[in-house]
């Protein structure tokens, strides 16, 4: 199977729903991964959501179903940018 990648934007102000920003296979999935790793931007590995994502088109919000599986992606990516005190 193929390195798939796809980059997610959230702006509650803005946005009625996180937006698909960039997705990619092979070479663009890994510049993807590249590009966050430089930007200190967390990645989480799931390949079963990168399949559904890669369905939505680039700059369109994600459809509700995929709502709770975001969700957990953005609540990963707060705790690990926002450890508790120790």
């Amino acid at each position: 199977m193929r390195k798939k990648a796809v980059a997610l934007r959230y702006n509650q102000k803005k946005e009625n729903a996180p937006k698909v920003t960039a997705k990619g296979e092979a070479n663009t999935a890994k510049k993807i991964i590249e590009l966050a790793k430089e930007h200190d931007i967390p990645i989480q590995e799931d390949e079963d959501l990168v399949e559904l994502l890669s369905a939505v088109e680039l700059d369109a919000e994600i459809p509700p179903q995929m709502y709770k599986a975001v969700a957990e992606v953005f609540r990963f990516i707060y705790a690990t940018t926002h450890p508790k005190d120790s």
